[in-house]
């Protein structure tokens, strides 16, 4: 965790102080998940209940959670909990309601009106990881916007626990959110099931949720396939960058570069700042803080690609995080929001002392599910619109086709598109 001056790095090293983790996408990883893929096309059920042995140790009866298994995981959780679930459900569902896209028609010439209708995906697949622990923040992130979105089948696949069932906090999460089916599978072998379908899990026409770099790599891969589904976005390493000034809580800043960092070994974590000595402060309370947390092992990898980068002014580091574009940005500065008209690419923004990273990962209202590894820069949060089509239609008169016609006709012939322009004068000639 060294100190960086910005303004004394040649270009290159510039560059590589804004470099992320090495993906570790190599060719051996895309050929087992080809071969996954591969063999869940073939064999279906058979596959996922093999691969379920293999990789997670357990052989569930069978892949569909039941009624039954659903009431026993309602027991299981506690009261606080389940309040907690649909608290934070509440919040999702305002925010995500707030900015919903609406159908319109405007005139665009007397007698042509052109407009938008909204439609749901019909089948949309979400993915939910269980590794260490349950993620069942997962699950409201995703299933809050499909319900509001209006897809009429929602696929949960999650891979199965030790005892062959999946986490019960999954359960009546999904339950809260009004999701039945719901199956014990997980990694590249579950994005095959819901991209091409088998006996038991449907066929999807988008997949949704983040996963370890097989689940990434294998997204990616079934959308490139003939008849394959579209994804949410492109997914990496979980990152957030900090911005402070002297009027920074060293202790707060510390504690949410460690809230990303303890997501995995390849996550990263930025802080920027024009002063040195609030740069220092916050290194000395990341140290103190991980020897006291739990995952400290985790920690200390993922903070090798730690950057703590003095620069000249505020405004030179937001000009640097719009470079770098990530996916959590923490405006922990004195006057965040009048910062915020310089933000131009990031995930999601927190602006002050008291906006904690962590409450937006789980219940402040916007969706935790973001773009990584710079994909901030062209792709947005899931939202709504995600989960839904926006079909453009036009309605045209007798009236309207003379007001516009010559037009297209013009265009079509300066594009030597004949059959175009002569769809067009056909119907001009009656009209």
């Amino acid at each position: 965790m060294n100190l960086l001056d910005w303004n004394t790095l040649d270009p290159a090293r510039q560059a590589a102080a804004l470099e992320r983790p090495k993906l570790l996408r190599d060719a051996k990883l895309l050929a087992e998940v080809e071969r996954i893929v591969r063999r869940v096309r073939k064999d279906g059920d058979a596959a996922l209940l093999a691969y379920a042995k293999r990789f997670d140790g357990v052989a569930p009866a069978a892949l569909a959670v039941t009624e039954v298994e659903f009431q026993a995981a309602e027991k299981a959780v506690a009261p606080d909990i389940k309040r907690a679930l649909k608290e934070a459900i509440g919040r999702i569902r305002r925010w995500h309601k707030a900015g919903m896209a609406r159908g319109f028609s405007v005139a665009t010439a007397p007698g042509v009106n052109c407009g938008r209708i909204i439609r749901p995906i019909q089948r949309v697949g979400l993915y939910v990881p269980a590794g260490s622990a349950p993620l069942p923040s997962t699950v409201l992130m995703l299933g809050v916007p499909a319900k509001l979105a209006g897809c009429s089948d929602i696929v949960l696949c999650s891979p199965a626990q030790a005892d062959g069932g999946i986490d019960p906090v999954i359960l009546v999460a999904a339950r809260l959110c009004g999701i039945t089916q719901v199956f014990k599978t997980g990694g590249a072998q579950a994005i095959a099931a819901m991209a091409f379908g088998t006996d038991s899990i449907p066929r999807c026409d988008k997949l949704f949720g983040p996963g370890n770099r097989y689940v990434a790599a294998a997204k990616q891969y079934v959308q490139g396939l003939p008849g394959g589904p579209a994804i949410d976005m492109p997914a990496g390493p979980s990152e957030v960058l900090v911005i402070a000034d002297r009027g920074t809580d060293a202790e707060f800043a510390a504690a949410d570069l460690l809230a990303q960092a303890e997501h995995g070994p390849d996550s990263q974590v930025l802080c920027l700042s024009d002063d040195a000595g609030t740069l220092a402060d916050i290194i000395a309370a990341v140290r103190r803080q991980t020897a006291r947390l739990p995952r400290a092992a985790i920690l200390r990898k993922s903070l090798r690609h730690a950057r703590f980068i003095r620069t000249a002014s505020i405004a030179e580091a937001l000009a640097l995080s719009n470079r770098y574009a990530p996916e959590h940005l923490i405006l922990a500065v004195r006057k965040a929001e009048s910062l915020l008209p310089q933000v131009q690419a990031a995930g999601s923004v927190f602006l002050g002392p008291w906006a904690s990273e962590s409450l937006g990962d789980y219940c402040s209202g916007t969706n935790h599910t973001l773009p990584t590894n710079g994909a901030a820069r062209a792709y947005s949060g899931v939202s709504v619109a995600s989960f839904q089509l926006q079909i453009s239609t036009q309605r045209v008169t007798r009236a309207g086709l003379r007001a516009i016609g010559p037009c297209a006709e013009t265009l079509a012939r300066c594009e030597r598109l004949d059959a175009h322009a002569q769809a067009v004068r056909l119907r001009l000639d009656a009209a």
